[in-house]
């Protein structure tokens, strides 16, 4: 794998997102495989600022891609 091939293009990125949001299975765009999602929690509770990310991550390929599930977007 070559580096520019290591990450997912942003069409790709933004229709992950769009099926994760959808609540679709999630497929590699690359491989086909399954994808598993992992939550992951941030920003201090205490103080009002929490973000809620999910990453998605290809168990074939190890590409993956991390957003921001309110808003949708990448970091």
């Amino acid at each position: 794998m070559t580096d520019a091939s290591a990450r997912y293009d942003l069409e790709e990125e933004r229709a992950l997102r769009a099926r994760f949001a959808a609540g679709e299975p999630l497929i590699c765009p690359r491989d086909g495989a399954t994808m598993t999602a992992r939550k992951i929690g941030g920003g201090s509770f205490g103080l009002g600022y929490a973000r809620s990310r999910e990453w998605l991550i290809c168990p074939e390929c190890r590409r993956s891609v991390l957003f921001d599930v309110k808003r949708g977007t990448r970091n």
